[in-house]
């Protein structure tokens, strides 16, 4: 057998194992996403990434229970008001005062842009981080990558509208975690490409 053939041969069982070690991969990041903590340190700040109801109602709560000084809103569509906001959230007088809104991010890798910028701006060292369960993985790469020496306290919250306690079942979520696990790892990689932003330039993550 000359090593044409061997090679013809080795690249099946290669691609195989690839793909199992993707799906076991995939399972593990769908059976182990982060939970809703019951209890959360104070920081200096709070940041909520749009997308979602419920991350805002979460963050919201959080300022209005002084676990951070302020909260930034970060990718806000250019057409919606910090009253609108407020009253989609239910927010109180510290939303009035305590509240910013980002309308410059357009993805995870904008919102860790902005949300450095704002820690920046304030003197922040420490931030609770809130977006869906699905999505905070991907989030704590982009984050600690552009702010390496500020502390991210995680919080997760389910996301609106879908249960993805069933996914395997539910097309939907399925689609929705597999959409993400491959960002996720694409994030993964190309953030390991080079040192921190705050060091040298980022490779960008759309």
């Amino acid at each position: 057998m000359d090593s044409t053939q061997g090679k013809s041969r080795i690249w099946p069982w290669a691609l195989a194992g690839l793909v199992g070690v993707y799906l076991a991969g995939f399972i593990l990041f769908a059976t182990s996403l982060p939970e809703t903590p019951k209890t959360v340190e104070p920081a200096d700040g709070i940041v909520t990434l749009t997308g979602g109801g419920a991350r805002l109602d979460a963050a919201v709560n959080l300022l209005e229970h002084h676990a951070g000084k302020r909260l930034l809103i970060s990718g806000v569509h250019s057409t919606t008001t910090k009253a609108d906001l407020k009253r989609l959230s239910n927010g109180g007088a510290r939303f009035d005062c305590c509240a910013d809104l980002g309308f410059a991010a357009v993805d995870t890798h904008g919102n860790a842009d902005e949300t450095r910028d704002w820690v920046k701006r304030h003197g922040y060292r420490s931030i609770i981080l809130v977006t869906a369960s699905y999505h905070m993985r991907r989030s704590l790469i982009e984050f600690s990558t552009d702010m390496p020496s500020v502390k991210l306290e995680p919080y997760p919250v389910e996301p609106d509208g879908i249960d993805l306690s069933g996914w395997w079942h539910d097309p939907h979520a399925l689609r929705l975690l597999q959409s993400e696990y491959a960002k996720y790892l694409l994030s993964l990689v190309m953030n390991s490409l080079g040192p921190p932003k705050d060091q040298a330039g980022r490779h960008h993550l759309t």
